[in-house]
């Protein structure tokens, strides 16, 4: 597959019947290199995931090709008084399909319809590593602004990361 040569990408959301799916994605060291967690070990650990995270998420979407889930996105609103217009952006695919612009048309459906759909927020946000290039790539071709590098911002698997910061405004123009 050459990038967007893919067919039938959607959003929906992810349930315990997807299991599989997810597992495929979610016990691969590649995918996992830049995020929070650790490749899952078990089945059973990526059910309770699904459970106990993804089920009562507000806003945790399943990214398909021909409806079987190849990644996930989600959208998370703050909740503080002051920062309640913000929410910050996350997703992951699996790794056969990167580099084929799947993740940048999951994104581009996101920034569609978001602020329509949580009319609260006026800003989306999205922290990436400054190594994973790609993923920053991503967000510039879905139309959002690299604002900067927030030095020594996480730890992520025991080491303090640098992040670049992105972010998409319910002002911007659509892409």
């Amino acid at each position: 597959m050459e990038e967007g040569s893919f067919t039938d990408i959607s959003l929906r959301p992810l349930d315990l019947l997807d299991i599989d799916a997810f597992m495929e994605w979610a016990v691969d060291d590649k995918v996992a290199h830049f995020c929070t967690w650790e490749p899952y070990t078990s089945k059973e650990d990526g059910i309770n995931f699904i459970r106990n995270i993804v089920l009562p998420h507000h806003w945790y979407r399943a990214i398909c090709m021909d409806n079987r889930p190849i990644g996930s996105i989600t959208v998370t609103p703050n909740s503080g008084s002051g920062d309640r217009c913000r929410g910050e952006l996350g997703y992951v695919l699996a790794y056969k399909y990167w580099g084929k612009g799947i993740g940048t048309q999951a994104v581009k459906m996101v920034a569609e319809t978001i602020f329509d759909e949580l009319p609260h927020l006026e800003r989306l946000e999205a922290l990436v590593d400054v190594e994973n290039v790609a993923s920053q790539r991503v967000l510039e071709k879905a139309g959002f602004k690299r604002e900067g590098v927030l030095r020594k911002y996480m730890i992520i698997k025991g080491s303090t990361r640098d992040m670049v910061i992105f972010s998409l405004l319910c002002t911007d123009s659509k892409t």
